[in-house]
């Protein structure tokens, strides 16, 4: 029985016929222009609900306290230390030398220009692939569905936020075959990220698929290694390679928590879903008939969802690697329909964008109602530069309480192996990166902190659990509470 050919289908059987050699795009003079200013205005707007509260998530907090110990003198990777590359950090002090460490509200607007660079870039591949209109329809879609997680992930200006222009960047050079400035892209989005590298993948197949001449392989390689041991060797080379390669072995591991953190894996998926409901039905029905959406694209896609995989965390804004990809390949898709389906994916991609902004601008935040609180009381217990223990997953303490760490660690995830949730088996003094424990011995003897917060809070890592700690605390006596953190002070040091 013959069944009526889908209306789409002419244009499935035009777009296989000019897909395979994209060029140039003739364009309309004043394109960007006119898009740039649509394009800015959206970015703001998506972005409302970031500059809402004073932080969204710690790791705004941890990036805040060691812009701050950088600031005041702080080696990175010696006596500032973090698992994440060098580049974010940098920025945060940057910024705070520029306008000051009271707010973050400069951070968050390099945050909108981050997300207007990246619409831009994604523009710029699919208006060369496919047209001015296509080039619209992808800084519009990218944009819409880049706010589509829990706010704390989607609103934050941390890590994946700054990694997004580079892997896009990256994308772009090597559709351009600019191999020098692609592998320096792609250094950029790992020493904003470790999984930024994941963009490699992509640039390596076009390498492979356009037949570059070795000259082009050495320019990407070249491009890529420069920058890295550049960053390596302005920090400390050997801790650079420890602490953002080889000392998060326990980390990574899936062991601990299994099915506490497949259920975040499933409903942040299932959230990012929501967010880009006008996009994913056209790719699932257009693009498994007719390959506009390039090879690249679907590596890039792949390569990003491997990435959201490493650590076995699924934490949320994990999964905005995936949205500049999944933005060209909606826009491959609809660029082949009739134009009332590209109508439709809008309309719903702009209603989804009001639900994820307004869940940003009304959701509560309780864990910085905590935060602050317990600020309160280390503000109101100790004297301006006088150094605090926070023993807790919130070093954003450090900052709202205006006071210095009294160890280089910030959180007591780097000496416990305790992260995101994970409170099964490894989670203790064994499972700490290695090395830390005899520093942080040294440093709390060194510069005997005059405030202890235990913020564990019933968490596996309190301080009743954590032998070390419970000793070192010997000379300390409790002194009260702050919204169920408890506090310890040295003996005899009055009130």
């Amino acid at each position: 029985m013959l069944t009526q050919a889908p209306q789409w289908l002419p244009y499935v059987s035009d777009a296989r016929r000019a897909a395979p050699h994209p060029g140039p795009a003739p364009g309309r003079p004043g394109y960007w222009r006119r898009l740039l200013p649509l394009l800015a205005v959206l970015a703001c707007a998506t972005r409302v609900p970031s500059f809402a509260q004073p932080l969204w998530n710690p790791d705004e907090g941890y990036l805040a306290v060691q812009a701050r110990m950088l600031a005041h003198g702080g080696a990175l990777y010696e006596t500032v230390v973090d698992r994440k590359p060098p580049f974010v950090p940098w920025l945060y002090e940057a910024v705070f030398a520029l306008f000051g460490p009271q707010s973050l509200t400069p951070v968050k607007w390099c945050a909108v220009a981050a997300q207007l660079v990246t619409a831009v870039l994604l523009a710029s591949t699919a208006r060369r692939r496919w047209g001015d209109g296509a080039g619209r329809t992808a800084g519009v879609l990218y944009l819409l569905i880049s706010v589509g997680l829990n706010p704390e992930d989607a609103q934050a200006a941390t890590f994946e936020v700054f990694m997004l222009p580079w892997t896009a960047a990256a994308v772009r050079c090597a559709d351009r075959r600019r191999w020098g400035w692609c592998g320096a892209a792609v250094a950029g989005a790992f020493l904003t990220k470790q999984t930024g590298a994941a963009v490699l993948v992509p640039v390596a197949w076009t390498l492979w698929r356009c037949g570059a001449p070795r000259a082009d392989v050495v320019r990407c390689a070249v491009g890529l290694a420069a920058p890295v041991l550049v960053a390596a060797c302005a920090t400390d080379p050997a801790g650079f390679l420890f602490w953002t390669v080889t000392g998060s072995g326990a980390y990574a591991s899936f062991t601990g928590s299994e099915l506490h953190v497949l259920v975040r894996g499933s409903v942040n998926a299932a959230i990012l879903g929501v967010a880009c409901a006008g996009i994913l039905p056209p790719v699932v029905r257009v693009l498994r008939i007719a390959r506009t959406g390039r090879g690249d694209l679907w590596l890039w896609l792949g390569s990003s969802g491997a990435a959201v995989l490493a650590g076995f965390h699924f934490f949320g804004h994990y999964y905005l690697q995936l949205t500049p990809p999944l933005a060209l390949l909606g826009t491959a898709a609809l660029q082949i329909l009739p134009r009332e389906r590209l109508v439709d994916a809008l309309l719903v991609s702009v209603c989804c964008c009001g639900l994820f902004v307004g869940w940003g601008l009304l959701a509560p935040r309780p864990d910085l109602t905590h935060a602050q609180r317990v600020a309160d009381a280390v503000r109101a217990r100790t004297a301006p530069g006088e150094p605090v223990l926070v023993w807790g997953m919130h070093p954003e303490t450090y900052w709202l309480a205006d006071r210095p760490p009294a160890v280089r660690f910030l959180t007591a995830g780097l000496l416990t192996n305790y992260s995101g949730g994970r409170d099964g088996a490894q989670v203790g003094e064994r499972w700490a990166v290695p090395g830390t424990w005899r520093t942080f011995r040294a440093e709390f003897a060194a510069r005997p902190p005059v405030l202890v917060v235990d913020d564990a809070r019933g968490a596996p890592y309190g301080v009743e659990r954590v032998t070390s700690l419970r000793r070192m605390l010997a000379g300390y006596e409790r002194v009260g509470e702050a919204d169920g953190a408890v506090l310890y002070r040295p003996r005899g040091a009055g009130s």
